[in-house]
């Protein structure tokens, strides 16, 4: 019963709610005073963990360009933090949509304003506001804002979104023809990997991947390098490692569809016209991630998990499986295109190998599906909770042990590793993990839960230190150990001690953390808090000045603390 009410959650959310039919008429150019209208990501990429929600515009590599109403309507929200879309404003449209301009360098004088004030009086340096439609209507052309580079962005740009307000669904703009960028290239199809596939026990067992290399014959048309057919097992699929370019860039994008066909009929079919927020991380799924989690390129599975959600492939036989019978040649097709309409293609044979790959069952294992809750255990060291719904589809589970990093200079490690799931196991939903470890107690305000990572890093889970274990929530598969960071975030002013800044803007600080990130940040001037906004990828902290300049000496504060706890703190004055 819970795997069918997961089923229908998920495509009740891709069904239920396909938004409205968008007319390119109705919308204007969300950017003014470009030399050029060019783009460094597209609708639907796969990114870690999500399908990227919008399109990125590149602004001239400058900041600062005005972002303007697309249609008529009123600003519904304006948000402020140091990570993802930094500066950002909603626009509800008087037609059914809402617009979304994230990476801002600062908001219109009047919003900008009245969000200085609620930082002060929240004493927040991030703030999320809503307002009704009588507050700041908005006619098509007016100012909303200025392009920016906040947020998690690498480099100045706006991202931009089209959602429908009733169900917040996202639109792909360029798919509709609301943005059509000038685009002739078709996609590059890189490689394909063939996978088998066999159950045992109720749960699907993967062969390790066969690549293939491909090579490009004539405009969009492909062929493997091999002459020789592919050999293929009784049940097996393909997996296409693609990427796409446009005129006038060098940035790599998503595709937009991938098809597969058998002998001239259909079989698989993967579309991003859209989708709702809550099947974003489903992009795991969709993705054939253990290949995904290091390739630059897309990594798309032309076959469906029993979880992935239906709405991103409106052709689906048998989950994708194409059927082999020994000796059997059969002709495969693959087509790959973009958003602006630009195909390539690959064709090939596979022949039917006499044997086929079988699955073993693992009896020291614990089976886990994804309709139900499984409780893992290793000993009484480690208890891992995965809910229901956090797979995409059963697997055996084997938690085990690992050695233990050596500690270092900025991290002391106070457990051996401990694998409950592979790394190359994505989850849908967070697990949680409590590890037992004896930790000394001026170290426990500071211990949390690592990772590593696919390059051999430890990165921060975080969690709490108590009753004798860390127990942290996490997405994050692969090895795990408890450690402890004692290192306090680092400071650096951009300016000398008791700098005349009366000529300057603001102030500037150089900021940033050995591992688990910089959680809060306190500026006082004069002992009184004032605004500041962080600028992780940069690695900067910027106060600008709100008061005319009084030709004084003032002090200055700054506190940061990261997420373990550790505390830095910078003392000094300015003339202003």
């Amino acid at each position: 019963m819970q795997r069918f009410l997961i089923l229908f959650l998920l495509t009740t959310a891709c069904l239920g709610a396909q938004g409205q039919q968008l007319d390119p008429n109705d919308y204007i150019y969300p950017l003014r005073e470009l030399k050029q209208r060019l783009y460094s990501a597209n609708f639907g990429e796969m990114r870690p963990g999500h399908f990227h929600a919008g399109i990125d515009i590149k602004t001239d590599g400058a900041e600062g360009k005005p972002l303007v109403a697309v249609a008529d309507g009123y600003v519904s929200r304006v948000s402020l933090g140091a990570y993802g879309y930094g500066r950002a404003v909603y626009l509800t449209l008087h037609n059914g949509t809402t617009a979304v301009y994230g990476h801002l360098q600062r908001f219109r004088k009047d919003i900008e304003e009245r969000v200085r004030e609620e930082r002060h009086a929240r004493r927040s340096n991030s703030v999320n506001l809503w307002f009704g439609p009588d507050t700041w209507p908005v006619k098509q052309g007016d100012v909303v804002g200025y392009s920016g580079n906040s947020g998690s962005s690498m480099g100045p740009h706006l991202h931009y979104e089209l959602r429908d307000t009733r169900t917040q669904r996202l639109y792909n703009v360029v798919s509709a023809g609301i943005i059509r960028p000038h685009d002739d290239l078709p996609p590059r199809i890189m490689r394909i990997h063939y996978i088998e596939v066999d159950t045992v026990q109720g749960v699907p067992v993967h062969s390790r991947p066969e690549s293939y290399a491909v090579v490009r014959s004539a405009g969009g048309n492909y062929r493997l390098t091999r002459e020789e057919p592919v050999g293929a097992g009784r049940k097996g699929y393909f997996v296409v490692e693609a990427s796409d370019r446009r005129n006038g860039v060098g940035n790599t994008f998503g595709l937009w569809r991938l098809a597969l066909s058998a002998d001239g009929k259909p079989l698989f079919e993967y579309r991003m016209d859209g989708f709702e927020q809550a099947n974003s991380r489903c992009c795991d799924a969709v993705s054939y991630y253990p290949l995904q989690l290091t390739s630059r390129n897309e990594v798309i599975r032309a076959a469906q998990l029993a979880q992935s959600p239906a709405c991103f492939y409106p052709v689906m036989e048998e989950r994708g499986i194409i059927r082999t019978e020994a000796g059997q040649t059969r002709r495969i097709r693959i087509e790959a295109w973009d958003d602006c309409g630009n195909r390539s293609q690959l064709e090939f044979d596979i022949l039917g190998r006499t044997e086929s790959f079988r699955a073993e069952a693992d009896s020291a294992a614990t089976v886990l599906t994804p309709g139900r809750t499984g409780i893992v255990r290793l000993g009484r060291e480690v208890t891992a909770r995965i809910p229901a719904g956090a797979l995409y589809e059963p697997v055996f589970c084997r938690a085990e042990r690992c050695p233990a990093p050596a500690s270092d200079s900025t991290l002391i490690v106070l457990s051996p590793g401990y694998r409950i799931l592979p790394v190359t196991t994505p989850l849908h939903r967070a697990m949680t993990v409590s590890v037992r470890a004896f930790v000394p107690e001026n170290l426990h305000p500071h211990t949390v839960l690592a990772a590593r990572n696919v390059k051999g890093r430890l990165t921060c889970i975080g969690g709490k230190y108590a009753d004798g274990a860390v127990t942290a929530t996490t997405r994050t598969t692969g090895e795990l150990f408890v450690v402890a960071d004692t290192i306090p975030p680092r400071i650096r002013p951009l300016f000398t001690e008791g700098a005349d800044l009366t000529r300057a803007s603001g102030m500037r600080f150089r900021v940033g953390d050995n591992f688990s990130g910089i959680a809060s940040c306190t500026l006082l001037i004069d002992g009184k808090w004032v605004p500041c906004d962080r600028l992780p990828m940069q690695g900067t902290l910027i106060h600008l000045f709100e008061e005319p300049p009084a030709r004084k000496s003032h002090s200055v504060r700054l506190t940061l603390t990261d997420a373990c706890g550790n505390t830095a703190c910078w003392e000094g004055t300015i003339r202003r």
